[in-house]
């Protein structure tokens, strides 16, 4: 697996394990929503300071982007559309 496609996969399942949306990794980050789209899709090509920010704000430490998945990994699937609905307070 090339590197960018090795990030695009381990920055999605960091982010998909942490149930974040791009939206809330993107404000997190400072960086507008379709720069994450697009480093989770291979047509990004991030900083080294900009995936400081993104481990910062995934808390994982940088090398987490970089590590091989299991042979027969599939890339994971994206967290439910929508919004959803509050739990009913007592």
């Amino acid at each position: 697996m090339k590197g960018r496609a090795l990030f695009a996969f381990n920055l999605r399942r960091l982010r998909l394990e942490r149930g974040v949306s791009q939206e809330q990794l993107a404000a997190d980050s400072e960086v507008d929503r379709a720069y994450v789209s697009e480093l989770e899709n291979k047509r990004g090509n991030p900083t080294v300071d900009f995936l400081d920010k993104l481990a910062t704000a995934l808390d994982v430490p940088l090398h987490e982007f970089f590590r091989l998945p299991e042979p027969g990994s599939r890339r994971p699937k994206p967290l439910p559309s929508g919004r959803h609905p509050r739990a009913k307070q007592r």
